[in-house]
């Protein structure tokens, strides 16, 4: 409550990617002071057994996820693990670091509950955020990889492999990034072939582990049928751990803001992109005859929204565009509305 008619009208005032700046400052400012995180934490943070879910291999002490995108250096881990998620996504991360896009790249469509970003996979490379990974704790981290904006398509495997290598042994899985729509080229990774190559590479390196760690597929919402059903069986050919549905989109149908912002490049995410997140996880859980784990993300704005990929087939949920908009209250209400799920069916 605080946060929406408090904080939220505040920050809206100012630039998208100013304001996501200045809350990290804010948030490594507060985390630092004693006690504080520790007061936070016992009011978002579950600890109800119940919420607990197992799934390739990995306890998560809740359902709720961070989406990737939100901290994608690794910078406030045990913050936002402090306000309720179960796991943390970090990245995308490339290779070598790279700036992303010219700004301005980042745009709220506050009439949509939506945001629009053109962020291109701007990070601080892997090698410098192994390193902040080292004395991370007990929390469920996912790494998710992508390849540096000036790496040929043919040469993407190397990419992906030395970002693998770094973050093996400090993160819990891998989320392999072939969807965005802000890097060129990146979702001709998406096409069978190529996907196969890559995964099987992938794969081939972290088969030969003693302890292989769960991999996952982040796919587009864009994709038809038929496409998807080329995933699965890309998926099940390779033996990956399950999907991600959905990235962001590149459709702008029946959107209530201003032209000039719903004509921006970028994905779309938010409540606009809900149905067809929910669309896609019923149709992999549906014609993988639930086989294939999924972890559900797309136009998550409301408890009620979650339970609806947790119905359609998702195992787990994550979070951007909704935590955007209600704060960690939202994490909190999904939370107790899955708990409550749980305890009733």
């Amino acid at each position: 409550m605080i946060y929406r008619f408090l904080l939220r009208p505040i920050l809206f005032q100012f630039d998208p990617e100013k304001v996501h700046d200045f809350t990290f400052i804010s948030l490594s400012f507060f985390g630092k002071i004693p006690f504080l995180f520790s007061f936070i934490k016992f009011f978002y943070k579950p600890t109800n057994s119940k919420l607990e879910t197992n799934l390739f291999g990995i306890k998560f002490p809740s359902p709720v996820g961070l989406a990737a995108g939100l901290d994608k250096n690794a910078k406030l881990i045990n913050e936002f693990s402090s306000l309720g998620f179960g796991f943390i996504e970090i990245g995308t991360i490339t290779p070598k670091p790279q700036d992303g896009n010219p700004k301005k790249r980042l745009f709220r469509l506050f009439d949509d509950q939506a945001v629009i970003n053109r962020m291109g996979f701007n990070n601080d490379g892997v090698e410098k955020i192994a390193s902040r990974l080292k004395n991370r704790g007990n929390i469920i981290i996912g790494g998710n990889i992508g390849k540096n904006k000036n790496t040929p398509l043919e040469k993407a495997n190397i990419d992906y492999l030395i970002s693998f290598d770094y973050l093996f042994d400090y993160v819990d899985y891998f989320a392999v990034n072939v969807s965005s729509p802000n890097t060129e080229n990146l979702r001709d990774l998406q096409h069978q072939d190529n996907l196969k190559s890559l995964l099987n590479s992938i794969q081939k390196n972290n088969k030969s582990r003693s302890q292989p760690k769960p991999v996952l597929l982040k796919i587009a919402p864009d994709l038809n049928e038929i496409q998807l059903l080329n995933i699965i069986k890309v998926v099940e050919d390779t033996g990956l751990d399950g999907i991600i549905a959905t990235n962001t989109t590149v459709e702008r149908n029946n959107l209530k803001s201003d032209n000039d912002l719903v004509n921006q490049k970028g994905g779309l995410s938010g409540a606009p992109l809900k149905d067809r997140s929910t669309q896609v996880i019923k149709f992999i859980h549906k014609s993988s005859k639930g086989k294939i784990p999924i972890i559900g993300v797309g136009g998550i704005m409301s408890p009620s929204d979650a339970l609806e990929k947790i119905k359609a087939g998702a195992s787990l949920v994550q979070l951007y565009s909704g935590f955007i908009y209600s704060g960690p209250g939202l994490v909190k209400q999904i939370n107790n509305t899955i708990l409550n799920y749980r305890l009733n069916t």
